[in-house]
């Protein structure tokens, strides 16, 4: 079970790292289609950054998991109202509610 969380928690964290560092021009697309501002962008790419940080310290520091997979989930409920809001398919849902159910079976199986 340990590996099965130690492999969530890198699927989870390299999925957040990948789409902020590797594909930043479509989250500035999307950004403004949610009519948010560069600084409300920047903070959040910073704290899911340092979030999926957290993830892969946390295979060491087991202590830094279950809140840093709670507040992820937060973000990727907030990416969910954000796309409900703008009225987007299901398939720009999809990468957010996957994300969300690994931060929930993470946050489950951290419970120490």
């Amino acid at each position: 079970m340990e590996n099965l969380l130690s492999l969530a928690q890198l699927v989870l964290a390299l999925s957040v790292a990948f789409v902020w560092i590797f594909r930043y021009d479509n989250v500035v697309k999307e950004f403004k289609q949610f009519g948010l501002n560069e600084l409300t962008r920047n903070i959040v790419g910073a704290s899911k950054i340092a979030l999926a940080t957290l993830l892969v310290a946390g295979i060491w520091y087991p202590s830094l998991v279950q809140i840093s997979s709670v507040l992820m989930g937060l973000f990727m409920i907030a990416a969910q109202y954000f796309h409900f809001k703008i009225k987007n398919p299901f398939s720009k849902h999809l990468p957010s509610l996957i994300l969300l159910m690994l931060c929930a079976i993470i946050a489950l199986l951290s419970i120490q």
